[in-house]
């Protein structure tokens, strides 16, 4: 029997297992108070823990009642107002649902309010998030594991004994247990001796000797040559072996078309998204890639902070993700993802030219492509090329942002969890 013992440091009047109990119990009602919460808060403050509120009725703990059991309907005496079957109004006011005017009549319970940590917080918040079309293996679920040699052990099958350690361990067993028996045979073989010169064999001295000499001997005989005690078997045991391997390419236009609100609204999905990959996923790579009309791989601080622009030629940067493909992650163990932000106004003749990269060189190493397209108006040329590209590839996904509100919705409509048979 084992015994569980949680040593958390808690505050005080806290617990840490029934607040995760508390937790578990209640995630619809938590999950559903987050997302109200999310609306009224920025990109930036996401990291932040949360005070939310659910229904008290929510609450309740269950309780069991002595009754009479089944269902009846009385009219106890003195009643002058109500009549059988008559439905009772529910009272005005409660459930933290007024208006905050006065009032002479109603009552009720408030909602019940707690705060989420940091920690709870972000768990609920990217709790029904993933990487889309993770078709080779599960990130963090799958792990293959490969079998080592780890020295020997006593126990195994007869495919795995190892010869030369049993016949050594049998060795050592036989010389240990044959030392003190040998050493008295010895003994008694020089006593024998030494009394043959003198005596008669057939004495009584002489007969007692040897029967002490033949009850050695067959001590010694009875040493088996090889005991299952002795037998090694080559020890393996399973360790995990890293399977899966992916890498998101970050691209974000930077173009002297972008303006300040735009590249704002462009970082923020950006964030959303380096912070969703980082926090689900233990093994990920992320490539951050900045263009105008050239494209530059960059740090995360140039890519968030660096202030260069220029004209827009997006294939130079689709160019620079096919070419990092190609020198760094061209194994098949990889699993390979892009996300665009742009506004979509590009050179007219190299619009193009990122339809047939896309269709014809990239998609196809690709598991996932997302591309945000950030503008208040009309669609720019990029998007409609695009939309070919979507028709014939379903692990192209378009989206366009028109105001930083919509950052939140759409990140959660192109990354939400793939339902089964899906």
């Amino acid at each position: 029997m084992f015994h569980l013992i949680d040593r958390r440091l808690n505050g005080k009047n806290k617990s840490a297992v029934n607040r995760e109990r508390f937790l578990r119990r209640f995630k619809g009602q938590i999950k559903e108070a987050v997302a109200r919460a999310v609306k009224d808060r920025s990109i930036t403050d996401i990291e932040k823990g949360e005070k939310v509120s659910i229904p008290v009725k929510d609450v309740n703990e269950p309780t069991f009642g002595h009754a009479q059991g089944g269902v009846s309907e009385r009219v106890y005496p003195g009643n002058r107002e109500y009549l059988r079957g008559d439905e009772i109004d529910r009272p005005d006011g409660g459930g933290g649902g007024g208006n905050g005017g006065a009032g002479n009549g109603g009552d009720g319970e408030d909602d019940f309010a707690f705060e989420l940590s940091r920690e709870e917080f972000l768990n609920f918040f990217f709790d029904d998030l993933e990487l889309p079309h993770l078709i080779k293996t599960q990130l963090q679920q799958t792990v293959l594991m490969k079998q080592v040699r780890a020295g020997y052990t006593s126990d195994g099958t007869p495919t795995n004994i190892h010869v030369v350690r049993s016949l050594r361990s049998a060795l050592g067993r036989r010389i240990a247990l044959s030392a003190q028996p040998m050493e008295a045979l010895n003994t008694l073989q020089d006593q024998l001796d030494e009394l043959l010169e003198s005596r008669d064999e057939h004495s009584p001295e002489v007969a007692t000797l040897q029967a002490e000499i033949r009850h050695l001997k067959a001590r010694l005989a009875s040493i088996p040559f090889l005991d299952p005690f002795d037998l090694k078997y080559t020890n393996r045991v399973r360790i995990p072996m890293p399977t899966t391997q992916a890498v998101m390419f970050c691209v974000m236009d930077v173009s002297g078309s972008m303006d300040e609100e735009k590249k704002d609204i462009a970082k923020r999905f950006f964030i959303l998204l380096y912070l969703f990959l980082t926090r689900a996923y233990d093994k990920i790579e992320l490539v951050f890639i900045r263009h105008h009309t050239q494209a530059f791989e960059v740090n995360e601080d140039e890519f968030f902070h660096a202030r260069d622009t220029g004209g827009t030629v997006v294939s130079s940067a689709l160019k620079l993700v096919k070419q990092v493909i190609t020198e760094r992650y061209a194994s098949s163990d990889w699993n390979i993802y892009v996300a665009q932000a742009s506004d979509g106004d590009n050179w007219d003749s190299d619009s193009p030219i990122c339809r047939d990269l896309l269709s014809n060189e990239l998609l196809p190493l690709l598991q996932y492509y997302a591309y945000v397209e950030i503008t208040q108006g009309d669609p720019q040329n990029l998007w409609y090329e695009y939309e070919t590209v979507a028709a014939q590839h379903k692990h192209f996904a378009m989206r366009r942002i028109k105001e930083a509100g919509s950052i939140w919705p759409i990140f959660r409509d192109l990354f939400k969890k793939e339902r089964a048979g899906a």
